[in-house]
């Protein structure tokens, strides 16, 4: 059974930087693409960054590129999510996820970890 267990978030001020640690575990993932989302009250659930395990090609929302980096360590299997310059508007839950699709784009989600809360300050 694939899990995903989240860490890292916390509450910074605006400009501060967090590291978003993901574990994974019960699979092997050289299929898969792994990534963070995030949900901030009120709105919907909303892409931020992705890697293709295999490959290591990434992408990013428009909003988060040059302030956001995911990363991935192969032996530990575990997925990074490094935030600088964050924003107030970056404030959200952020889900790590597990899914298919081609590169490095998601068409399916397989499995969601529980979430870990950020919040930014101004």
């Amino acid at each position: 059974q694939v899990q995903l267990v989240e860490s890292g978030g916390g509450s910074v001020q605006a400009g501060a930087s967090l590291r978003l640690s993901c574990a994974a575990s019960g699979h092997t993932f050289n299929s898969y693409i792994m990534g963070w989302f995030r949900q901030a009250p009120g709105k919907e659930r909303e892409f931020v960054a992705a890697i293709n395990w295999s490959d290591g090609s990434t992408h990013y929302a428009d909003s988060v590129k040059d302030r956001f980096t995911i990363s991935r360590e192969n032996a530990k299997i575990m997925v990074y999510l490094q935030m600088n310059s964050l924003k107030p508007e970056d404030t959200a839950l952020y889900y790590c996820a597990a899914g298919k699709g081609p590169g490095s784009y998601y068409r399916v989600i397989d499995v969601w970890g529980q979430g870990t809360q950020v919040t930014v300050s101004s």
